[in-house]
């Protein structure tokens, strides 16, 4: 059998820990022994960027926004999918995490991170948001389980009505934005409709194959 290996841990600013671990060669971080996120089951962390990044395609220069660092197929999924002049910005909070991500130790998305077309910034993304009025083509959020938030309290304001009209605000016209929630949030919904999107809400498998369901929210 194979064992398990506990490779680092963090501290969200919250004092919330999470920890990095890795078995048969795939890593999960969990916090407090619930699975966040693994490599294994990454089809909707793709989704996210593949429903909002097709429509870029033809899009000069296209300019897009990633909250949420995770463990990084997200921004892969959007490097695949976006022109060659389009420039991604990531905006990932817990310093560890970024590290994870870049460690030559480990097979996560060093290489992605490195790629030209990315600006990695150890920031809330909120505050990227507020301050880039009128800035991206799309900004796609998976800070956390969605709106009841599991990593850090603070992350529940992206997910209400004053974080959402900020994220509107930082759209450029046709602009979409996009939500990865673990579970249905008709509340969210609703509330990206008050700020003035037309939503389209998509079921997507966390494998390609099995496991659960996620809900991804496209607003336009």
């Amino acid at each position: 059998m194979k064992k398990l290996e506990r490779l680092g841990e963090a501290k969200a600013p919250d004092g919330t820990l999470l920890t990095l671990y890795r078995h048969d060669g795939a890593y999960t971080i969990r916090i407090d022994g619930v699975e966040l996120m693994s490599t294994r089951r990454h089809n909707s962390e793709d989704a996210l960027a593949t429903l909002v990044c097709e429509s870029l395609q033809g899009l000069k220069a296209a300019r897009v926004l990633i909250g949420g660092l995770g463990l990084g197929f997200t921004l892969k999924a959007a490097l695949q999918t976006l022109e060659s002049d389009a420039r991604i910005d990531v905006a990932e909070l817990v310093p560890e995490v970024v590290e994870w991500n870049k460690s030559p130790d480990y097979q996560l998305s060093a290489a992605a991170l490195s790629n030209s077309r990315v600006k990695l910034q150890q920031i809330d993304v909120m505050k990227v948001i507020q301050k880039s009025p009128g800035s991206f083509d799309a900004i796609m959020l998976d800070v956390d389980n969605g709106a009841v938030p599991l990593t850090t309290r603070g992350n529940a304001a992206l997910y209400k009505s004053g974080g959402i009209h900020f994220a509107v605000a930082a759209l450029r016209p046709n602009g979409q934005i996009a939500y990865w929630s673990a579970n249905d949030d008709n509340a969210l919904e609703t509330s990206m409709q008050q700020a003035g999107l037309k939503v389209q809400r998509h079921s997507v498998r966390a494998h390609a194959t099995s496991g659960p369901y996620h809900t991804i929210y496209v607003g336009q």
